[in-house]
């Protein structure tokens, strides 16, 4: 066959990972974008003869064999439906689904028409693709961590309040999700990379948030007064996850931590040592082939694709990611745990039930297994959400531990004024 033909749903972060597709025998066909400007800006990126369009029911009927969905961070799961329908693969950045009806939807509608026509469905996760999750998860997959009893994932993006270019760029208009974002939602850069280093799928969920209003008079546009959620999952196999989301405390960090019966496993919590992995064990437990229960190093990547990883975005994420999405195109075969649709469901179930856990004063909530379609059934009308959405809907639970909390007004239009923002745009 000649090349894949690939559409990109979202101008900016859809267009940044799109053109590493370029490397998979792959034409970029299509763009939608609501934002023409934003859209027309890409145009040197995408191949000769493609189409922008800026409704989605255009784009949709557009010649496609992949779409790259990869717009508003909360409103992936009506394009993949369509995609389904009409056969087309879908490549999905972070949640699947924003609310837990629309995981109802999303997995009913992949049973009903997306294996009928061999679609692949990928949840694009990036961050299990740096090189220190590539590391640890060799490592637990070796076996020489014993039985693994506890994981840590952390996510903590921190960025300068001053930088109003950065800030514009992120959350340009009152009603964007950023503004809206619950601090456990954005999770699959934390829970992700011990998922798939682990095997272990969530099972009960409870949370607790760390309520800073000061903090977030830096974030005027922000109705999120907490600064970070903590997340605690029992998993399928007995062990306990303990996670952020998105999180601004302290200096940026992105780590990861495994521990079993015999020894443990983590990466290094600054960003100068972000790579470093630091590997113990109990010295009665030491593998045969190691020289000290202790020991601290970078991994090498031994790939033969190691130039291009290491020149791609998110450190290397933005080329692996789509290179596992394109194996499994090729071989006809649905990602592993936790990229495929189940796993991606599961993800976004454990974000919306820990804010809900974190709004009743840390209670637990059961996760759904949405293999069985008597557990769907008790969520198929269930559309709490705290977003905004383009069709219309509006918020109708709190995005924030305190319920009641709002940015201080006259900074919020002080800060309106200065990002130039204009009502309407």
């Amino acid at each position: 066959m000649g090349k894949y033909k690939v559409g990109v749903v979202g101008a900016v972060r859809g267009m940044h990972v799109a053109v590493y597709f370029k490397h998979f025998d792959c034409d970029l066909v299509a763009l939608f974008d609501v934002d023409k400007e934003r859209a027309n800006g890409q145009a040197k990126n995408l191949s000769d003869g493609a189409v922008i369009y800026d409704t989605f029911e255009e784009f949709i009927e557009h010649d496609m064999d992949i779409v790259i969905i990869a717009n508003d961070f909360h409103e992936h799961t009506p394009y993949a439906i369509e995609c389904f329908k009409r056969g087309i693969h879908v490549y999905s950045e972070c949640i699947s689904n924003s609310t837990m009806a629309e995981g109802v939807q999303l997995i009913r509608a992949f049973e009903k028409y997306g294996k009928e026509k061999g679609v692949i469905y990928m949840l694009a996760e990036n961050y299990m693709h740096l090189l220190h999750n590539h590391e640890i998860k060799r490592i637990c997959d070796g076996g020489s961590l014993g039985k693994i009893l506890y994981a840590e994932g952390e996510y903590n993006h921190a960025f300068d309040p001053n930088d109003l270019k950065f800030v514009k760029r992120l959350t340009f208009n009152p009603h964007h999700w950023r503004n809206f974002l619950p601090r456990t939602y954005y999770l699959s850069h934390s829970l992700g990379p011990i998922m798939w280093a682990t095997g272990a799928t969530p099972k009960k969920v409870s949370a607790f948030s760390v309520f800073n209003p000061e903090q977030a008079e830096y974030l005027p546009m922000s109705y999120v007064g907490d600064a970070l959620g903590v997340i605690t999952t029992q998993n399928d196999d007995g062990s306990v996850y303990r996670f952020f989301g998105w999180s601004c405390i302290g200096g940026e960090s992105y780590t990861t931590r495994i521990c079993g019966t015999k020894g443990q496993i983590e990466n290094g919590r600054s960003m100068k040592d972000m790579s470093k992995i630091y590997l113990h064990y109990n010295p009665w437990d030491k593998p045969e082939n190691v020289s000290a229960p202790d020991s601290e190093y970078i991994p090498e990547w031994n790939d033969p694709d190691e130039a291009k990883i290491k020149g791609a975005g998110h450190w290397g994420g933005d080329y692996l990611t789509p290179r596992m999405f394109m194996e499994c195109i090729k071989y006809g075969k649905q990602p592993e745990h936790p990229f495929d649709i189940y796993s991606a469901i599961n993800m976004s179930s454990v974000a919306i039930l820990a804010h809900r856990s974190v709004l009743n004063g840390g209670n637990a909530y059961d996760i759904p297994d949405f293999h069985k379609e008597e557990e769907r059934i008790k969520y198929e009308n269930d559309h709490q959400s705290p977003f905004y959405y383009s069709d219309g809907r509006t918020p109708n639970i709190p995005c924030c531990s305190h319920p009641d909390y709002k940015p201080d007004e006259e900074k919020f239009n002080a800060f309106l004024e200065t990002i130039g923002y204009k009502s309407g745009k």
